[in-house]
């Protein structure tokens, strides 16, 4: 397969001057925006404008990060199924999975500095951390994990373990390039992926599916909570990470390359899109109708402003595009096949969530009008032209096929 591979593929990416182009574009203009931003807002010296500015930053540094890590969950989680369909664009999610070292960094310093290192409590993101806190019976029974030392802690123990778990994993797929291998070391490496897949899952159930969530956002609410909020900004992540990564393969396909990636590989990508929109609506569903039919103040809190003051619009403009269009477009087979209309789902999704993301942040931040304008998709640019220029130089650094993994041929055969 090695050598039938090597001889019939493109098998080094090279980054198209356009693409190049248009993501330093990006990053300039989002830098520019992000430091106007600073100068106008972030040392404005109205408190709620300030506020605005970081919080803006937050939401956008945590989406943007989570759905990078959801790229490393997709390779774990396949790995310990012993799955191999995706060997053949593997080393996209894995391209992907690297910006957290960038974008967690990035998380780590925001967070670092509105829990931390703002000793005045200039920016109201936290209620917990204002002295007013310190009287409140609520808050009180929480200050275990409600406090400066705890969330900094915890915050850099998250990040810094997706960051070497995540670096483990690539690791291993590079040693993968380095055969050809006998039964007994490959089977090792297949050991060695398996054990620190596993490793990252329990972590990422650590941090991702209950206390992150919590922590950098929930704790917003800080008299608020629901039990489902984890597993639905989970699900908002994995949905959006699924899309990038088809995102990618569809990018590289058009160029030429990933010759053993095909429709059958894009429907189960597809799959995944449409699966966890739905699980997503599943969740949204549940956490809303359970607190509107208890009606008890103390829950309802959260959601009166957001269904019934001014992010109405975008509460009810997030159901639609993250689950009436993903429900009707991608329910037929053959769109899940068709590349043009994958893609017009997968730039949708993400925007969707990352408009979600908004509302979950902001809509407690800036309670009484909705923020939503040019730091935002200022912000959000900058992200992306990072995110297109950095996956693309980290996949022309290695072979963007795996030549030498036993599970190469269940890839190229694979059919749905």
């Amino acid at each position: 397969i090695k050598e039938k591979t090597m001889a019939s593929i493109k098998d080094h990416f090279e980054m198209p001057s356009k693409s190049r182009t248009w993501s330093l574009a990006l990053i300039f203009i989002g830098a520019l925006l992000l430091v106007i931003g600073f100068v106008t807002k972030g040392m404005s010296s109205e408190e709620h404008v300030r506020t605005v500015f970081w919080g803006t930053l937050m939401y956008n540094s945590i989406f943007f990060t989570l759905i990078c890590n959801a790229s490393m969950f997709f390779i774990c989680a396949t790995t310990l199924a012993m799955g191999g369909w995706q060997m053949a664009f593997r080393r996209v999610p894995e391209a992907i999975s690297k910006m957290v070292i960038i974008l967690g960094s990035v998380t780590w310093l925001i967070l670092l500095y509105i829990v931390v290192i703002d000793n005045n409590n200039d920016i109201h993101i936290f209620h917990w951390l204002s002295d007013e806190s310190k009287s409140d019976p609520i808050l009180k029974g929480k200050l275990g994990f409600l406090n400066p030392t705890f969330f900094f802690i915890w915050t850099t123990l998250a990040i810094g373990l997706w960051i070497l778990l995540g670096a483990r994993m690539r690791k291993l797929s590079s040693e993968f390039d380095e055969g050809p291998f006998d039964a007994d070391q490959g089977k090792s490496l297949i050991w060695k992926n398996t054990v620190t897949a596993a490793m990252f899952i329990v972590w990422f159930a650590l941090t991702v599916a209950s206390t992150i969530p919590w922590l950098w956002l929930m704790s917003i609410d800080a008299h608020w909570y629901s039990t489902m909020y984890s597993w639905y900004t989970f699900a908002s992540s994995f949905v959006s990470g699924m899309s990038l990564i088809a995102l990618w393969v569809i990018f590289l396909k058009n160029k030429g390359y990933l010759e053993y990636t095909n429709q059958e590989h894009l429907h189960d990508i597809g799959k995944f899109m449409f699966a966890f929109s739905v699980f997503w609506t599943y969740l949204w569903f549940s956490q809303y109708m359970l607190i509107w039919y208890g009606n008890i103040s103390e829950e309802t809190v959260y959601f009166k402003h957001r269904v019934q003051g001014p992010y109405k619009g975008i509460f009810f403009l997030n159901l639609i595009i993250n689950f009436v269009c993903p429900l009707l477009i991608l329910m037929k087979r053959s769109t899940k096949r068709n590349y043009t209309l994958v893609t017009f789902m997968a730039v949708l999704i993400i925007f969707g969530h990352w408009i979600d993301f908004f509302q979950m942040v902001m809509g407690s931040v800036s309670k009484e009008h909705v923020t939503l304008g040019w730091l935002d998709f200022g912000i959000a640019a900058f992200f992306v032209g990072l995110i297109i220029f950095l996956v693309g130089r980290e996949l022309a650094n290695k072979p963007l096929l795996s030549g030498n993994h036993p599970f190469l041929k269940e890839s190229i055969i694979h059919h749905t």
